[in-house]
């Protein structure tokens, strides 16, 4: 994600500041399924409608806290930036809903699988769009993972659609977000402003058109559950934002396993998910692929830039 523009630079050095913000974050992100799985009765549609509406004021008050509400007027000016944070909040929807579906209907061991291989991906955009060098462990990585897939999708008879789908939007957000000339507070306001007219339209019509609504019609659980879509969704995002300037990016790849791994031991353990035998040979395939990933990672963390001499 890009920081914000006007603030000072960031040395690339990890702080213990910087690990808490980015721990709570991922452990946040982590224990998400248990609360989603407490909305699984209620479409994905309206939780991602509520998790849109409930977030926009919270993103707000920080922008408003931490004095960068110029910057979103600026971009609201902008037909450019305004197309940019559209696609970015298409391809963050596609992301919500398919992952809130994937919990509800008990494929949260696809939806872990789909965050295990996203550095992955990432790396291979990186190659494939960006023209980034790989070098060979990284190479290994993506074959391992692409092996993976064909072992689901030669069990399943068909693609791993959910692991995909949450792999491939997630991967193209991160790559489209960083085109976008705003901070990470920001560009989440402005990606949940623009999605905020759709959403409470939505909303309405369920709640007083169709009668559908489980806001307003179905008791104050249902009531609270949609209301803290919101904080469980703004809350980790923004924490995040702020702990990933405070770390290097090696410390950062290395952390961003810890949700995954948390959904991964309650899909099974708490959810009760089958591993089956293809799962039982994709997993350890994609973990060997994250393990080459991130020796070669952090490898080239520790080799000096050109031109500079090691402190060490």
């Amino acid at each position: 994600m890009s920081a914000d523009a006007s603030a000072p630079a960031i040395k690339n050095e990890d702080s213990p500041r910087g690990f808490a913000f980015a721990l709570t974050a991922y452990l946040l992100w982590g224990f998400l399924p248990i609360y989603m799985k407490a909305l699984a009765h209620i479409s994905p549609a309206e939780v991602i409608a509520h998790r849109i509406v409930w977030s926009l004021p919270l993103a707000g008050l920080v922008l408003v806290v931490l004095g960068r509400t110029q910057d979103v007027r600026v971009a609201l000016r902008s037909p450019r930036m305004l197309a940019m944070a559209s696609l970015t909040a298409a391809l963050i929807t596609v992301n919500w809903g398919t992952y809130v579906w994937a919990i509800g209907s008990g494929h949260s061991l696809d939806a872990a699988l789909g965050y295990f291989i996203n550095p992955l991906f990432s790396i291979f955009l990186g190659a494939v769009v960006l023209k980034e060098r790989l070098r060979p462990m990284q190479i290994a990585a993506i074959a391992l993972a692409a092996l993976a897939v064909v072992v689901l999708a030669f069990d399943s008879g068909g693609v791993p659609w959910v692991s995909l789908s949450l792999t491939i939007s997630w991967g193209l957000y991160a790559l489209f977000r960083k085109t976008l000339p705003l901070g990470p507070n920001q560009g989440f306001f402005l990606e949940v402003l623009i999605l905020s007219v759709p959403a409470l339209f939505y909303i309405l019509y369920l709640e007083f058109g169709s009668g559908e609504g489980h806001f307003v019609r179905t008791g104050m659980t249902d009531t609270a559950l949609l209301l803290g879509c919101g904080v469980v969704t703004a809350v980790p995002l923004m924490i995040y934002a702020n702990g990933a300037k405070l770390l290097r990016l090696s410390t950062i790849g290395i952390m961003q396993y810890i949700a995954p791994t948390m959904i991964f031991l309650i899909a099974v353990f708490i959810f009760k998910e089958p591993l089956g035998t293809a799962r039982m040979v994709a997993f350890p395939l994609i973990w060997a692929g994250l393990f080459l990933f991130s020796w070669s990672m952090l490898r080239g963390s520790r080799e000096p830039a050109p031109g500079t001499t090691s402190s060490r």
